[in-house]
């Protein structure tokens, strides 16, 4: 097993089939006797569904992407000469294409079985935007394995308005009521726009919550398996401590059983000697008694 093909084919993946291919992958990684690959592939982390459609518009779409790269190349180009008529042209076809990607990523993703949102798609422009802003950004997000949405680098000038935008008309004065009306509608985008980002960091933040949860799980999955592990190798210890002891029983009643016959053979030898020592004697006895016989006899 391969890291950088297990890494292709998870950043394919719809965000909710991540986790468990992920895991999967790991321990087969781990059952090959690859404890170091298993590892690094536990620790890849899921990207979040802006993030994913990103990814999957570099993969689906690398014409495109290189047209983005292109285009950034010669924005930041424009930015170090302060070649405002050039700024001006590569800014408008620069919102342009950041917004005509953005949808492109849309209709993957739903053709894919994921819709996205249009805060999702927002995203993605971010992403687009920051891509044209920084070089090493680029190159990230050219690889197609982004876990979150990239954000404009601070301190990047803001892209002059393209020559087709008209200047600002003057303000004229306007009734009291519609003065009202505008400060409600503002204040009703500012309130909008406190939700928004108020639902963008609880998005962040359970994003982070999901990635530590991911990560204890991880651990006390790791935890079981060394378990597990311990188990097998105690329960083949038994069998083989049970093995052998069962081996010296029969050793021991074999032992028994040699021990007692010896015994039985050790009895019989005796009685035997005995036996033998009273035919002899008996015997001298008839000797000595025909001895004397002999000698008494005139």
């Amino acid at each position: 097993m391969d890291l950088d093909a297990v890494v292709d084919e998870l950043y394919r993946l719809a965000p909710g089939d991540f986790t468990a291919i992920r895991d999967e992958r790991a321990r087969t990684a781990r059952a090959d006797g690859d404890r170091q690959l298993a590892e690094r592939i536990r620790r890849l982390r899921r990207p979040t569904l802006a993030a994913w459609a990103s990814n999957l518009l570099v993969r689906e779409q690398p014409e495109e992407a290189e047209r983005l790269l292109r285009l950034g190349a010669a924005l930041r180009q424009a930015h170090r000469d302060l070649d405002g008529e050039q700024l001006r042209e590569l800014s408008a076809r620069q919102h342009q294409l950041t917004f005509a990607l953005s949808g492109q990523a849309g209709r993957l993703a739903a053709e894919a079985g994921q819709r996205i949102s249009d805060e999702v798609r927002q995203e993605v422009q971010d992403t687009l935007h920051a891509v044209l802003a920084d070089p090493e950004t680029a190159a990230q997000w050219a690889e197609g394995q982004l876990t979150k949405p990239l954000r404009l680098p601070a301190g990047f000038p803001t892209p002059l308005p393209g020559p087709e935008q008209a200047p600002a008309p003057r303000r004229r004065t306007r009734p009291a009521k519609e003065v009202a009306d505008l400060d409600a509608a503002r204040a009703r985008r500012q309130e909008q726009q406190a939700r928004l980002d108020r639902a963008r960091q609880q998005a962040a933040d359970a994003e982070r919550e999901l990635h530590a949860r991911e990560g204890e799980l991880a651990a006390v999955e790791e935890e079981g398996r060394r378990a597990e592990a311990g188990e097998q190798q105690a329960e083949q210890r038994v069998g083989e401590l049970s093995r052998r002891l069962q081996e010296a029983r029969r050793d021991q009643r074999r032992a028994r059983d040699a021990a007692r016959e010896a015994r039985d053979r050790s009895g019989e030898a005796e009685r035997a000697v005995r036996e033998a020592r009273r035919r002899a004697e008996e015997a001298t006895a008839r000797v000595h008694k025909l001895t004397e016989r002999q000698t008494n006899d005139p």
